[in-house]
């Protein structure tokens, strides 16, 4: 009898192995069908695709004659990393809480404290993409970034524009925002943006390949236009899918992770899976957090809810937190939808046959 149990339990064990590995080799396989996709120019403008499971990296390829040690533009994409640079000044106390007035920061700047609007803007208003300043760029209705960058001080700039809506009330995507933000960092920090990212932030995650925009000024762009490598891309996004932690240190605190991400602002009338105009999954909203987004990617098969940053072209940082999947993609497709491509991958060749 003892024989017989021993014999059993190593049956089920070869057959639960074989299993596993079946559908590892279907996983992997779908996979090797990804990237003949993208050397076929099936998805064109493809720069790279990074995959980490369980944080490891199971899938790293770059195409288009970008390598490992390229460094991208990061895009819009940035912004999600700015609001994590947000969460560390809170964390540390150089700034109180995200409903502090933005005018404190700028005593230089007497109008912000009298303008009817202006004195209610909150770092909250900045992060949510609720300013009330008379800009518009998700749309393309009124971009302010073009004539920002004409401009010698970019936060003085952003800080002067004429207000449109109430604070706190309007969704309208500007790279001001941020840009502000900026502003707010060194204010708040005494430190140049670029030092108290290098020391909080990049230094700890073995962060040193990069390159900033700087304005006239000697202001950091926090809205974009920060050129680092996919594989440091990848890093930030297990960053946050590890709840701030890396490598047995909390980076970022938790709460911020939490806060920043929950991501409860519609997007009106926009999902990123329809923009893509792929069919392999089914269009469903888009959400807004603190520069951070998240869409359900949904199929026949799948429903997964994704967190992901966002930068024209095609750069972007997914979490699935339900599989402890993080992917990058980096691509040149700006100023068209080819770039959303990444959901159509994401949903045919990565999601499926990920589960734990």
């Amino acid at each position: 009898m003892k024989n017989f149990h021993f014999a059993y339990i190593l049956v089920m064990v070869n057959i639960i192995t074989i299993s596993g590995q079946i559908q590892k080799t279907k996983y992997y396989f779908q996979l090797d069908e990804m990237t003949d996709s993208i050397l076929n120019n099936h998805y064109p403008g493809i720069h790279s695709v990074l995959i980490a499971k369980d944080n490891q990296l199971i899938y790293e390829h770059y195409f288009n004659g970008y390598t490992k040690d390229s460094l991208h533009d990061s895009r819009s994409s940035f912004k999600s990393i700015t609001s994590l640079l947000i969460g560390i000044a809170i964390d540390k106390g150089f700034i109180k809480d995200i409903n502090q007035k933005v005018y404190e920061f700028f005593p230089e700047y007497p109008s912000l404290r009298t303008d009817p609007f202006k004195k209610l803007l909150t770092i909250k208003n900045l992060l949510e993409m609720k300013s009330g300043f008379d800009c518009e760029e998700f749309n393309d209705t009124k971009d302010c970034e073009d004539t920002m960058s004409l401009s010698k001080d970019w936060v003085k700039y952003s800080l002067h524009l004429p207000m449109k809506n109430k604070p706190g009330q309007i969704w309208s995507y500007t790279s001001v925002n941020p840009m502000i933000l900026s502003g707010i960092l060194k204010k708040a920090t005494n430190m140049s943006v670029k030092d108290f990212a290098k020391k909080y932030f990049f230094d700890l995650l073995d962060i040193s390949s990069y390159r900033w925009t700087v304005d006239p000024s000697g202001n950091a762009m926090t809205a974009g236009s920060f050129y680092f490598r996919p594989l440091d891309m990848l890093k930030i996004g297990e960053l946050v899918n590890n709840k701030g932690v890396y490598n047995g240190t909390q980076i970022i605190s938790k709460k911020w992770i939490a806060q920043s991400t929950v991501c409860n602002i519609a997007i009106p009338d926009f999902s990123y899976m329809k923009s893509s105009k792929s069919k392999v999954a089914f269009p469903q909203p888009a959400f807004y957090g603190y520069y951070w987004y998240r869409e359900t990617i949904k199929t026949n098969n799948i429903e997964e809810n994704v967190l992901f940053a966002s930068g024209n072209g095609g750069q972007y940082i997914f979490i699935i937190e339900n599989l402890n999947l993080t992917v990058v993609f980096t691509q040149g497709n700006y100023g068209s939808f080819k770039a959303k491509q990444a959901f159509e991958i994401l949903a045919q060749f990565i999601l499926q046959n990920s589960k734990k």
